[in-house]
């Protein structure tokens, strides 16, 4: 089974440099305010939190190519789980079975299979896994 260390999926720990990210307005990043982020200046690496929850993180700190992996990894997956909903599933449960089944095939822990917590081999497998079930077989990002 895959090891996480904790400190990095939960942006507490930057995985480039190893300091602990500042917490600033998504202002610095974007030029406008979409929230609270864990933000790493120097390696150009962040992440958001998730609304309602005071510094709960959306996972790992990402650079511009581990970010790319990542919107990479999701337009693959969520066509899995996108598929079953358009064929009468809940949204919830499509989603808790599409990771259940990535789970499987990668081998993470429950609790740590979530793409936000990724690095860019893992959302590369999530790529190699997901496209053969996939309508969309391009990315337009490439």
């Amino acid at each position: 089974m895959i090891e996480f260390d904790k400190e990095i999926v939960t942006a507490r720990k930057c995985p480039y440099c190893g300091l602990k990210p500042d917490y600033v307005d998504s202002k610095v990043v974007y030029g406008k305010s979409y929230g609270m982020i864990y933000y790493c200046k120097d390696c150009d690496a962040y992440v958001g939190v998730h609304h309602g929850t005071s510094k709960r993180s959306l996972g790992r700190l990402a650079d511009r190519d581990l970010r790319h992996a990542k919107k990479r990894a999701h337009f693959y997956f969520d066509q899995l789980w996108k598929t079953a909903t358009e064929q009468g599933r809940g949204k919830g449960k499509s989603r808790k079975l599409a990771y259940a089944w990535l789970r499987d095939k990668i081998g993470t822990p429950k609790k740590f299979t979530h793409i936000g917590m990724f690095d860019i081999d893992l959302c590369n497998k999530v790529v190699e896994y997901s496209m053969p079930y996939c309508r969309k077989k391009t990315y337009p990002g490439n």
